[in-house]
């Protein structure tokens, strides 16, 4: 599969959407619990990327399709935590295990490193081992461990929380 990663277009909408909402109703990688329709996803999530700053959303496209993307997100709405972001990706089930989340995460902390970025922060639920794996190898770091912070499919869910310097 050829993989390019780009900017994210509004045309990429409705397959973010499908791809997300996949990941709500069969995952605990999000605690998000009812399926977003895709005129939700644009005002209350993709609205507030760009292609500079701090706030990104890179798609990866294989052979023409949108097979996952990254971002880097508001980490907390006062103002002193400006500089630090929340970064996660997610790749549709058949693009997994071939190297396209270290080529988001790759040219997303490239993205990142000429902004005025410190540290950049990824909740991991648990058990996730291919998470945990790409982001170790981005050089994040476990800083912390919320026990039973989310409730879904009937049970509680732990989330490790990972950290790593951005820039300089």
């Amino acid at each position: 599969m050829n993989t390019l990663i780009r900017d994210f277009r509004l045309a990429d909408t409705t397959a973010l959407t499908e791809l997300y909402n996949q990941y709500i109703a069969e995952t605990t990688i999000t605690f998000d619990l009812h399926p977003y329709t895709v005129e939700q996803r644009q005002a209350s999530w993709m609205s507030h990327y760009s292609a500079t700053g701090r706030y990104r959303l890179l798609v990866a496209e294989g052979d023409g399709q949108v097979v996952g993307y990254a971002t880097s997100s508001k980490f907390r709405t006062k103002a002193a935590y400006d500089t630090s972001v929340e970064t996660s990706v997610y790749l549709h089930p058949a693009a997994q295990g071939k190297g396209i989340g270290s080529q988001l995460y790759s040219a997303l902390f490239e993205a990142l490193a000429s902004e005025d970025v410190h540290r950049a922060y990824a909740g991991i639920t648990l058990p996730n081992e291919p998470s945990i794996a790409v982001h170790q190898k981005f050089g994040f770091e476990q800083v912390g461990l919320f026990r039973e912070v989310g409730r879904k499919f009937g049970r509680y869910w732990d989330v490790a929380w990972y950290e790593r310097r951005v820039g300089e």
